[in-house]
């Protein structure tokens, strides 16, 4: 009897017999071609909360809190290897710049963003004076 020892879905190749269970890195590979949990269960002909579970515990197992964290985490750890390198790259630059609080354009209904912009020029203005 043969056993194989990886599988390919969504462009992705997943390695078995390493950290992670069959079921799980089907579920990683589901999320590193850009599928829902919903998608995945469906095309695993599984129902969502199934999905969840494999996902929370192969982040416990990966040591890892978010998806993408997920992915970058399998792909350093050799789990799983994009077929397409552009994929992986836009993947990654995903997870290192995707949820950046920095990064977020606020924009309040009041008027706080023009608020934001003139505190900048007054300190300015203030440390000017203060050092002159």
């Amino acid at each position: 009897m043969t056993t194989a020892t990886s599988i390919t879905s969504n462009g992705w190749t997943g390695f078995l017999g390493r950290e992670l269970s069959l079921r799980e890195v089907q579920c990683v590979l589901g999320i590193a071609g850009g599928q829902t949990s919903k998608e995945l269960a469906r095309d695993l002909g599984v129902q969502p909360d199934s999905i969840k579970k494999r996902v929370l515990s192969a982040t416990t197992k990966l040591g890892v809190t978010r998806r993408a964290q997920l992915v970058a985490v399998a792909m350093q750890k050799g789990l799983i290897s994009p077929i397409a390198t552009t994929l992986a790259l836009v993947l990654t630059l995903h997870s290192m710049i995707g949820d950046d609080v920095a990064l977020r354009v606020r924009r309040g209904g009041s008027g706080g963003e023009k608020r934001i912009e003139t505190r900048a020029p007054t300190r300015r203005a203030e440390c000017a004076l203060a050092v002159a």
